[in-house]
């Protein structure tokens, strides 16, 4: 689920929400674990994401990076900085975060993040409308402690049953230095691929207040496309 940040943070939707059920809750779990599986990464790809960090009551963010990361399951991910400017502070946050996806990825963990009965207790909460689409509106109890799950509110897409948004609390915060973590995690498809596009934390750290940490997708590129890309760098003379 990419929930694996060091700042979180809390955006309001504007909704409505429907108390009448539609389906049973357990049905509408089952659903989603299978379209998890579906959409599940089988073959490499690459995103790029840019990432930008703001400290206490800026408007303006103390650093932007860019950063490449690739996938190759079933359990590889890497990455590299292309681009950092601002503070040093934002690229040392950002490559802790991706650290611990690569750890993650590394031990096969992807299932111990999803959206599942295995990590999660379900409530029914109603329907919803978010970003002009249907949704199940469910709320998240993680059944472990853990900085990867969710303690909040999951949108699910009423048609195909993918997860569109995923809005709470972390059930673990990353170390002692920081009180609390609030995460909103946007899901989309972007060139054919249901990918978490954008990424919005907000962490209470002590001492110094609350920090926020955004990210976004700027690309996709398939495995046939980043093999192209790198058989042409390999000929450049």
């Amino acid at each position: 689920m990419g929930t694996a940040i060091a700042l979180s943070c809390c955006s309001a939707v504007a909704q409505k929400t429907i108390s009448t059920e539609t389906m049973p809750l357990n049905s509408i779990i089952e659903a989603i674990e299978r379209e998890q599986v579906g959409t599940g990464a089988k073959i490499a790809y690459q995103v790029i994401r840019e990432y930008r960090l703001f400290g206490t009551s800026d408007s303006a963010a103390n650093s932007d990076v860019i950063a490449e990361v690739d996938f190759r399951p079933p359990a590889r991910k890497d990455y590299k900085i292309q681009k950092s400017s601002g503070s040093n502070r934002g690229q040392q946050v950002v490559r802790r975060v991706l650290d611990h996806e690569v750890e993650a990825a590394s031990k096969g963990n992807q299932a111990g993040t999803a959206l599942n009965r295995d990590n999660y207790d379900f409530t029914y909460i109603g329907e919803t409308i978010l970003d002009g689409q249907p949704c199940y509106l469910l709320g998240l109890k993680p059944k472990r402690r853990e900085r990867e799950l969710i303690s909040g509110t999951a949108w699910i897409d009423k048609h195909s049953f993918l997860v569109r948004q995923v809005e709470g609390d972390v059930a673990k915060t990353p170390s002692w230095w920081v009180r609390k973590v609030r995460v909103k995690l946007v899901f989309a498809d972007f060139q054919g691929r249901w990918l978490q596009t954008t990424m919005e934390a907000v962490a209470d750290v002590r001492l110094v207040g609350p920090h926020t940490l955004t990210s976004r997708v700027l690309d996709y590129r398939g495995a046939d496309e980043v093999a192209s890309t790198v058989r042409s760098l390999r000929h450049k003379p």
